[in-house]
């Protein structure tokens, strides 16, 4: 669990690293360039479609994971948009919470989830 920590740590620091100094080059406004990408057919947009369905995965399974409540449709909608910076907070928080225990952190406490 120490690694898998340390590997979550090392990506939010890297993507935090990265995504600030692009947001200082370009701003912030992406979702107009992400979208005209897919619409070319090109590989640049084959790898944003494929990126926002990992987004939309992602998000998915943070509200399953929470029983589909109210805030675990609000953390889906950070997962969605967050995307790896969300995930890898997300994942550590979580990690600590079940105290390392990987199957509570995928599948959460439910009982009902218990086979």
């Amino acid at each position: 669990m120490a690694a898998f920590r340390v590997i979550l740590a090392g990506m939010l620091v890297v993507l935090a690293a990265y995504t600030g100094a692009v947001t200082y080059q370009y701003g912030p406004d992406f979702l107009p360039i992400f979208f005209q990408d897919i619409a070319t057919l090109t590989w640049r947009g084959q790898f944003n479609l494929d990126f926002m369905l990992m987004l939309a995965l992602s998000a998915a399974w943070t509200a399953w994971r929470n029983n589909f409540s109210t805030s675990g449709l609000g953390l889906a909608c950070l997962a969605f948009f967050g995307g790896a910076m969300f995930l890898s907070i997300y994942l550590l928080i979580l990690s600590w919470k079940e105290k390392g225990d990987l199957v509570k952190v995928l599948i959460g406490d439910s009982p009902h989830r218990r086979a």
